[in-house]
This record gives structure tokens, C-alpha cells and sequence, in this order.
């Protein structure tokens, strides 16, 4: 079975420096919009408890192009303003709906820098890319094609802290279902091991920011020793941000053919839900679990289930899957973190991980025959307060498992 998508493929371009320079007027004026847009919206709702709807705030665009303080507005294409508006309806939409926190402002250097544009700002011919206010089209590196027949619907042009540049295309493709298999498996995330499958096979971490901190400490060091303000401080930031995308880059890579393979090889994929945020203030674990990134594993597991037709099935936060033996069921009592391997009453050895991966697997499945939605039942407030008196991490969000 075929079924459309839209896809986004990301691209890096080495822009001229009359189009570099355009693209960072753009990118200046998309920031002032988006902030004094919201500026406004918050002066109304806090000032007068009044909602601005997006067409408000793009009649008052109009008329700040009008004004000699803000007559440069009017030297950038007008769309990436248009779409900076709509993006801040849409995280409005999504505070008022308690989806997301309230909307903050765009800083010059915490920020991406990046412009979105859409059919109406480009023009695109014979596979070359033209935006508006350009005379040529943008030097694209194609390190794949895109789909055969297949014409960008939105371009969104951003320059990352290292300095550089990329476009990413957003294309109507479709995706064919990838053969049945009637395989589940079970995943227990953690940090020595990144990820624990139900099969007995663990899968190291590769702990990409750990093989960089040498390199990354040494360019953070030039870095403190520099003027504020010089270009030599400049140079050496673009350094640090350089080690920082590298560490990134191999991460992504190493999750995508992860998760690729999971997806392939089963039909039933079954997690824990993890409150990593919650995880992170720990601050003995919290490097090492931003390195493992559990978040983006589960984000690429969720989109490309739904595109290949497997099923993803996700458990209570504060189901015990360390604790419960998957020989006769029973809870055990206390299970310290420095404990990896234990033994039941049953005379069943289990290995800390496997066994909860499995535990994990049985409840899913067990969840998804009942159709009672992809959450078994959570423990009793007593046996939850228990838990969190033996294994204090648990406390916040599930158990890091080193």
C-alpha cells in the first residue's frame, strides 16, 4: 500500500555573498517581526485581556512598512514576514490550547536564523532553486534526489551556529508500507546500553559527545580566553558550534539507521514512556542523557511506524518493568540502581535490562489486545510511593538505566 506524505529533504548550499547578505537582512527582519508581533500580543492580553488574531497583526505589518523607522522591512521579500506571523498564531493556538508554554522571543544568538518561503517567493526550474529578491539561483549540494516528479511546496532557508547553510524542501511523496512481519519487540532505553531489545540484544551507546569532549573543552577554553566583541572571539565561537554540529550530526545518523532498522524488522514496537525533562534535572545523569537524546529516538520511531504501517504501542511512565519478573509475574519489592542482574523467589535469574525490556513488550502487547489504548494500568499511590523511596530517579520520570 502507497500512501502520500509530505516530506521535507534537507540540503546545504553555499549562497554567494550578495545572497548571503540578503539572506541575513531576511533573516533580521523575520526576528523584528516575530518579537514586536508578539510584543504586542502581549501587551493586549496582559494590558487589556484581549486575543490579536493573526489578520490584526498582519494589517499592523502593513502599516509598520509605512513608517520611516521601519521602511527597511520593506526591502525583504514579504513572505518570510507573512510566515513568521503564522508561526506565531500557531504557538499562540497552541498556549491557549495548554499544548506549550507561552511564546518567547527570538534572540540574535540563542535563536536559528532561518526564513521560510513559500511557492509564491521562489521559483523553481529545471531542478534549480531562485528566491525572491535573487538573480541566480542558491549552489545546492543534491546528496540525494528528490522524489521523481516531485516540486517544493515550501523552501526554508537556515544558518546554523557553525556558520552554515541550508535549505530544506517540503515535497508531496509517497511512502509504500513495508511488508508484514508478525515480530514485536520490546525497548528499554538507557545509557551504558542505548537501547535494550526484548531479544536479549543490547545496543552500546555510542556516546558521541563523550568522544568529543577533549576537542570540545579545548575550543570552549580559546574561546573564554578571547575579547568579547572581536573577531578573534568570533572565530573561536564558530569553532566551539563546529565540535557542538559535528557531535549532532553523527548522533542523528547513528538514530535514523537505529530506528530504520527496528521499524523494518518489526511489526510491533513497544517503549516506555519517558519524561526526559524531568530526567534532566538530575544533574549527575543529565549530560549523558542529553547525549543519549531519548527524545529524538522516540520522535523518529513514532513518524516512520506511521509511515510503513507498524504499530507503536506506549506504557505508562510508571509501569515496573525493572521490578517485575517475567517468569511468574511477581513485583519485587526494591531494586537499587547498582543492582543490574537479580534473582525472584521463583529461582529466575534476570538480567536488569533484558528482563525489563521484556516486561515492557509483554505489557504492550497485552495493552493492544485489550484495546483499552496503549497505557496498561498504573500502580496503586501506595506501591508508587514505594518505588520512589527505593530508586529516587524513578521519582521524576521512569528509571535511567546506566
Amino acid at each position: 500500500m502507497r500512501r502520500p506524505v509530505k516530506r521535507a529533504f534537507r540540503y546545504r548550499f553555499y549562497p554567494t555573498s550578495e545572497q548571503a547578505a540578503e539572506l541575513s537582512r531576511t533573516f533580521g527582519c523575520v526576528r523584528l517581526v516575530y518579537n514586536k508581533a508578539l510584543e504586542e500580543r502581549t501587551r493586549a492580553w496582559y494590558g487589556e485581556q484581549r486575543r490579536v488574531s493573526y489578520a490584526q497583526s498582519s494589517a499592523a505589518l502593513t502599516e509598520w512598512k509605512k513608517t520611516e523607522e521601519l521602511a527597511f522591512l520593506r526591502e525583504v521579500s514579504c513572505v518570510p514576514l507573512q510566515q513568521a506571523l503564522r508561526h506565531l498564531q500557531t504557538a499562540f493556538t497552541s498556549f491557549f490550547a495548554k499544548r506549550a508554554g507561552y511564546p518567547r522571543h527570538k534572540s540574535r544568538k540563542r535563536s536559528r536564523a532561518s526564513a521560510e518561503y513559500t511557492r509564491s517567493a521562489f521559483t523553481w526550474r529545471d531542478g534549480r532553486l531562485t528566491l525572491a529578491k535573487m538573480s541566480g539561483p542558491l549552489d545546492i549540494r543534491w546528496s540525494r534526489p528528490l522524489p521523481q516528479g516531485a516540486e517544493p511546496t515550501t523552501a526554508t532557508v537556515s544558518r546554523d551556529a557553525a556558520g552554515r547553510w541550508f535549505v530544506s524542501l517540503l515535497c508531496e511523496d509517497t511512502v509504500t508500507e513495508a511488508p508484514a512481519t508478525g515480530a514485536a519487540v520490546g525497548i528499554d532505553a538507557g545509557i551504558t546500553s542505548l537501547v535494550t531489545l526484548s531479544t536479549g540484544e543490547k545496543i552500546a551507546n555510542p556516546r558521541h559527545e563523550r568522544r568529543d569532549r577533549t576537542r570540545l573543552a579545548r575550543a570552549q577554553r580559546q574561546l573564554s580566553r578571547k575579547r568579547k566583541g572581536s573577531n578573534n572571539r568570533d572565530k573561536a565561537r564558530r569553532k566551539v558550534a563546529r565540535v557542538h554540529a559535528r557531535i549532532a550530526d553523527r548522533r542523528r545518523d547513528f538514530l535514523h539507521k537505529l530506528t530504520t532498522r527496528l521499524v523494518r524488522e518489526n511489526q510491533t514496537v513497544v517503549i516506555e514512556d519517558l519524561a526526559v525533562r524531568n530526567l534532566l534535572k538530575n544533574g549527575r545523569l543529565a549530560r549523558a542523557i542529553s547525549d543519549a537524546s531519548w527524545t529524538e529516538l522516540r520522535s523518529m520511531l513514532e513518524y516512520k511506524c506511521a509511515w510503513y504501517g507498524r504499530e507503536l504501542v506506549v506504557i505508562d511512565r510508571w509501569f515496573p518493568s525493572s521490578r517485575l519478573c517475567g517468569a511468574c509475574g511477581a513485583v519485587r519489592g526494591k531494586l537499587p540502581l547498582n543492582v543490574r542482574t537479580w534473582t525472584c523467589e521463583c529461582g529466575a535469574v534476570h538480567d536488569r535490562d533484558v528482563n525489563a525490556a521484556r516486561t515492557i513488550l509483554a505489557a504492550g502487547l497485552a495493552a493492544a489486545a485489550c484495546g483499552d489504548g496503549v497505557r496498561p494500568q498504573r500502580e496503586s499511590s501506595r506501591t508508587r510511593q514505594s518505588s520512589m523511596k527505593q530508586e529516587p530517579q524513578r521519582a521524576t520520570a521512569g528509571t535511567p538505566r546506566l
